[in-house]
């Protein structure tokens, strides 16, 4: 029976992901075919762009592609990216399938920071700095730090820790941010719609500064690809090999984190991403990290521009948040998770 390579399955997930991200700039309440879509697209390229006309295409079609679907297409899967990468680096370092880029607080946190600038009397010529990031951020990074430093102990991060402190972070955020709602319920519906993650504020700044910081991230977390491996499969071995598990441990969780963080302040909350991809493309592609941490990117990537593409198209007159396509499929598969590993958990 022949077997299909990893490298092949990996050719295949990229051009799976690059297929949806090119049916998605396709879809959407006003109809305009894939090859209208690729031709304004190619023809916006510098020097390619030349050979490429686009006559007897709408001029209005230019606009909503380039204006409107294809800059929150390009954040969807930089988020998505993001999210799936930082998902392998918390299972490999806590060795929990069930872990994911949100059990320390980051999400809670950011959270908390973008309902205090809701509530805030922000004069509204400050609002195009988008203040609600700028927040959420400062909110996911002070919960990350204060999760980090309770959480050490003789220079090392236990894993159990971290998880009960996330745990309880989350829990006690939450019932500030019910309470701030229960003051002030004209702004509940924005914060509602926030926490679960939305795409369709996108603009040239987020999605160049969010390429940036998830570019520079994988590479990094790319780089430490077999120390993963060996902290997830014997972490005493590899530090008899010499490797410096909690070095590496706390570099990847800040950088992992630092990314999770950036892509909930310009983009909202979005569950399960990083917890159902790594999980879903190790079932398929195994447990190495240097082939894991690519499919998960792409497939991570794909993902989420697919959960995008379904929120702003499903219904004709507006749109749901991302977040809650998400959790359709997280959710069930989450349960799974439990089912399946309940004996280990007990």
């Amino acid at each position: 029976m022949y077997r299909i390579s990893n490298k092949a399955k990996l050719i295949i997930l990229i051009a799976l992901c690059i297929g949806i991200v090119i049916a998605s700039v396709a879809i959407g309440t006003v109809k305009i075919s894939v090859w209208e879509s690729v031709r304004i697209i190619f023809s916006q390229i510098p020097l390619l762009g030349k050979y490429i006309s686009i006559e007897g295409i709408e001029p209005s079609y230019s606009t909503i592609v380039m204006g409107l679907r294809l800059p929150r297409i390009l954040l969807a899967l930089l988020a998505g990216m993001g999210l799936a990468a930082s998902g392998c680096v918390y299972q490999g370092i806590f060795s929990n399938p069930m872990a994911d880029p949100y059990l320390i607080g980051i999400s809670s946190g950011a959270a908390l920071g973008a309902t205090i600038s809701m509530l805030l009397p922000i004069p509204e010529k400050y609002l195009q700095y988008g203040p609600i990031g700028i927040f959420a951020f400062i909110g996911a990074l002070l919960v990350m730090v204060f999760v980090f430093s309770i959480s050490r102990h003789k220079g090392k991060l236990p894993a159990i820790t971290m998880i009960l402190a996330g745990i309880a972070v989350n829990y006690f955020i939450s019932s500030i941010i019910a309470l701030l709602m229960l003051f002030n319920k004209e702004a509940l519906e924005s914060v509602y719609f926030w926490t679960l993650g939305s795409f369709k504020y996108a603009n040239s700044f987020k999605i160049i500064t969010l390429f940036v910081v998830v570019a520079i991230s994988l590479i990094i977390i790319q780089k430490y690809n077999q120390e993963l491996n060996m902290i997830m499969l014997n972490e005493e071995q590899a530090i008899s090999l010499g490797v410096s598990t909690e070095k590496i441990k706390k570099k990847l969780l800040i950088i992992s984190s630092l990314m999770v963080s950036l892509i909930v302040a310009f983009c909202g909350v979005i569950g399960f991403v990083g917890l159902i991809i790594p999980h879903g493309v190790r079932i398929i592609f195994g447990a190495n990290h240097k082939i894991l941490i690519p499919a998960s990117i792409f497939a991570g990537g794909g993902f989420t521009v697919f959960s995008d593409t379904l929120a702003r198209s499903i219904l004709s007159n507006s749109e749901l948040s991302v977040g809650i396509i998400t959790a359709i499929f997280g959710v069930p598969f989450f349960l799974l998770l439990i089912y399946k590993n309940k004996k280990s958990i007990a």
